[in-house]
């Protein structure tokens, strides 16, 4: 389980008490420099690092697995999914709202609403970056109760500024680190796309699903935004997951 900017192994708490109970043992990973400390006193590093990076630091947590996982990822950690998938590193995956990759353009009004204060700060893409909390219910806890929406925005840490540019700004980025070369993703592939979503549209992830139609379901949740990990109604979310991996996943033997 990859969480998405400004996250930590934290939000898929409600997922992973869910999928454990169905039986699965479940891995959710915190990325590097996304500790408790990035909250107040960020990592100088974060600020450069790539989506590259990450993928080379799960791809090591991956390779230390007994076998290959079902790779689920929210948000950027949907991007992180796609890259690994590639690297043909999954027997399935589930892309929970993700950025798109190079390629597609994602910055719709609202998108662009959301980063706006990010983006308007001198070299963001060199530093780390924290959103304000008016930006963070704008773009993902719009839905969410009142009282949760303090206590999830108390938890995100700062994100590295280039991950933006990356993902963002992709045609200006001559790394293109977020490339993924959809004919190398080989594995079942389930794309969740949320109708009130802000921060990644419901008609950017059906891009991002007709890019790997060979392989792709593509499911809307029209009631539903970017805080699908969370956001009342998760259940529902967490149980049509549940019955497509139940439906697509080779039969084991107990």
């Amino acid at each position: 389980m990859i969480h998405g900017m400004w996250c930590g192994g934290w939000c898929w708490d409600h997922y992973k008490a869910f999928f454990e109970a169905a039986g699965y043992r479940c891995v959710a990973t915190t990325l590097p420099y996304h500790d408790e400390n990035s909250r107040t006193h960020p990592d100088a590093r974060l600020g450069t690092s790539s989506l590259l990076d990450d993928v080379d630091f799960l791809e090591q947590q991956i390779r230390a697995l007994p076998e290959k996982p079902v790779i689920m990822g929210h948000s950027m950690g949907g991007l992180l999914a796609q890259m690994l998938a590639a690297r043909g590193l999954a027997e399935a995956v589930v892309l929970l709202c993700p950025a798109p990759p190079a390629g597609i353009f994602g910055t719709t009004p609202s998108v662009f609403r959301c980063f706006w204060n990010v983006l308007k700060l001198r070299g963001f893409w060199r530093r780390p970056v924290s959103p304000s909390f008016d930006d963070v219910v704008y773009g993902s806890l719009h839905l969410m109760p009142e009282a949760d929406r303090k206590q999830v925005f108390e938890r995100l840490v700062h994100e590295s500024g280039r991950k933006i540019f990356e993902i963002g700004f992709w045609p200006f980025d001559g790394r293109r680190a977020s490339r993924v070369d959809e004919t190398r993703v080989k594995c079942p592939m389930l794309v969740v796309g949320a109708g009130q979503d802000r921060l990644t549209p419901a008609s950017v992830v059906r891009r991002v699903a007709r890019k790997y139609r060979h392989v792709a379901e593509y499911r809307e949740f029209p009631d539903h935004a970017h805080w699908v990990l969370g956001e009342p109604g998760w259940e529902e979310i967490a149980g049509s997951i549940n019955a497509w991996l139940a439906s697509t996943l080779p039969k084991r033997e107990p």
